[in-house]
């Protein structure tokens, strides 16, 4: 006789539908005649289903806490991928058709009947996209008070992972990751629809580098206050936030994603986010006013001409700005090669898989995406004391020449120092006390021989 751990585990997969008595039955025997044991655990049965692959590893842990909901409609949940932007984020399989999706759950909080009416009239014309680059919306449905989003499956990882793995990417795999991103934001401009929340996070990586552009049209529905965008609150994330956008959040832009995709390049080829450190009103100030330090800085084997790239998506004017996707998939071009392999094996996750824990010690203090917010960001221009005195504390004896953009002259890019120039400046520093106290020195003995 089966003990009642085993009974309850049996009852419990029975519930849940995911499993027939038959099937049980057949797996009881199996393991009596592998064993000499009178009595199957509930541990083994378990084990054993997952062994003939008719349950999950994830299905079997649920269902021994006693958890037997794992559908949601005609899907039903094989494995938990994460916790994404808009909050849970699950692997299933479509019940009749076979096919792997994503589903992410709605939290219950943001369900109000306004947030769920825009948020299916957003995922209806998301549904109309279909562009390799974009990741595709299949479904969208309740489960009695749950609301969910069925999209395409992606395995992978996303970019904001891929860049904490490697510290940086090369130029080639970073431009052949912009470019395909550029070309789903060209197609979904085409469509009339903005990203308006461009970031690491929400690019996802394939194992064969395919980039494909996530969470398209729900940047409004992410945000903690179901109104963000009418109200006049910053939708986004503040590490890519483009200028305009944190003046006037209500004149949505195409131009928005093109600076922050700007954004996500320099963080994807230098692993920092061009504004580091400091408050949400800082870093605010700091895309309006401020220019980032030079790329070359963190990574001096980009080409010239990419950086001049990265310039004109970061134009602080938008009407000096690169003016469409299509533009920056053109300009780069020569970077960008579709039978270059870059090596993602040992990156491989989950897409959507929660990120690394941030450490105060170092780790990836420089990296702040914390996914999607409603910021409401002060319109005073007066300068941050804690910028001012970071920059000039790391950069004031830089005085080299600046980077500047074909179309502007303005600073884009705050100057490097070179490696003579680091030279001189520790001479500096070494040398003139020294002449300092030579000259005393000399000064003493002439006057004591008079």
């Amino acid at each position: 006789m089966p003990t009642d751990s085993a009974k309850s585990f049996r009852e419990t997969a029975l519930v849940s539908g995911l499993i027939s008595s038959e099937q049980i039955e057949e797996t009881v025997q199996r393991l009596h005649s592998a064993s000499i044991r009178r009595t199957v655990s509930d541990e083994d049965l378990a084990a054993a289903l997952v062994d003939r692959k008719i349950l999950t590893q994830y299905q079997a842990d649920q269902l021994r806490k006693g958890l037997t909901k794992l559908t949601l409609g005609p899907y039903v949940i094989t494995d938990w991928i994460g916790q994404g932007g808009m909050g849970q984020v699950f692997k299933a399989e479509h019940n009749f058709m076979g096919r792997q999706v994503a589903i992410k759950v709605l939290p219950l909080q943001r369900s109000t009947p306004e947030a769920i009416t825009r948020f299916m009239r957003e995922i209806r014309m998301q549904a109309q996209l279909d562009h390799p680059c974009l990741v595709r919306a299949y479904d969208a449905g309740q489960d009695g008070n749950v609301h969910y989003l069925v999209t395409e499956y992606v395995p992978g990882t996303d970019l904001r992972r891929l860049i904490r793995a490697k510290r940086h990417l090369t130029q080639y795999h970073a431009a052949t990751i912009v470019s395909h991103a550029a070309r789903g934001l060209e197609y979904a401009h085409s469509k009339d629809l903005c990203h308006r929340d461009v970031k690491p996070g929400n690019i996802l990586v394939t194992p064969e580098g395919q980039a494909k552009v996530s969470d398209l049209g729900l940047a409004d529905f992410m945000n903690e206050a179901s109104s963000a965008g009418a109200s006049g609150k910053i939708v986004g994330t503040i590490d890519y936030l483009a200028p305009e956008q944190i003046r006037d959040p209500l004149d949505v832009s195409p131009l928005w994603d093109i600076y922050s995709l700007g954004c996500t390049f320099y963080y994807a080829l230098t692993g920092k986010v061009p504004f580091p450190g400091g408050s949400v009103q800082d870093k605010a100030r700091r895309h309006r006013d401020e220019p980032p330090l030079h790329p070359h800085r963190f990574n001096p084997d980009i080409d010239r001409d990419l950086v001049d790239v990265i310039a004109e998506m970061m134009e602080k004017n938008p009407e000096k700005r690169i003016q469409s996707a299509g533009e920056i998939v053109a300009r780069l071009e020569p970077w960008v090669s579709d039978t270059r392999q870059f090596e993602l094996n040992q990156t491989m996750q989950p897409a959507w898989q929660p990120p690394p824990p941030v450490y105060a010690n170092g780790g990836h203090l420089n990296d702040t995406e914390a996914g999607s917010n409603a910021y409401e960001v002060s319109t005073d221009d007066s300068p941050s004391h804690t910028s001012q005195s970071t920059e000039q504390s790391l950069f004031a004896s830089q005085d080299t020449q600046a980077i500047q953009s074909p179309s502007s002259s303005r600073l884009l890019f705050q100057p490097r120092q070179t490696r003579r120039e680091r030279q001189l400046t520790i001479a500096l520093l070494v040398g003139l006390p020294l002449s300092a106290i030579l000259g005393a020195i000399v000064t003493y003995i002439a006057l004591a021989a008079r």
